[in-house]
């Protein structure tokens, strides 16, 4: 069975950086898209991020800029460098294939950006 276990999270000011992490067990992200996901309290989650095995980057237009995917297939891994980070980026994160695989949420890592 695949679990996803995020990393990284924190409480950072305005302006900031944290660096997120994303590891696989179960399976291997070789040949999938991966992507980054966020939920803040009273919205939908939405896609912030992918990452194509040939390295093809998506960013949704509120992080273009400030955020870098990347992802490491000896160490089954994704990770996401988030930098000045605004208030509005608090989230929880999640990382998961993309499209979504709804059986393999993991718990996520909190991000709380303070003004």
């Amino acid at each position: 069975q695949v679990q996803l276990v995020e990393s990284g999270g924190g409480l950072v000011q305005a302006g900031g950086s944290l660096r997120l992490s994303c590891a696989a067990s179960g399976s291997t992200f070789s040949g999938k898209t991966m992507g980054w996901y966020r939920q803040a309290p009273g919205n939908q989650r939405e896609l912030v991020a992918t990452i194509s095995s040939f390295n093809n980057i998506y960013y949704a237009e509120s992080v273009k800029g400030r955020f870098t995917i990347s992802r490491d297939g000896a160490k089954n891994a994704v990770y996401l460098q988030m930098n000045s980070l605004k208030p509005e980026d608090t989230a929880v994160y999640y990382c998961n294939t993309w499209p979504q695989r709804d059986d393999v949420w993991g718990q996520g890592t909190q991000v709380t950006v303070s003004s």
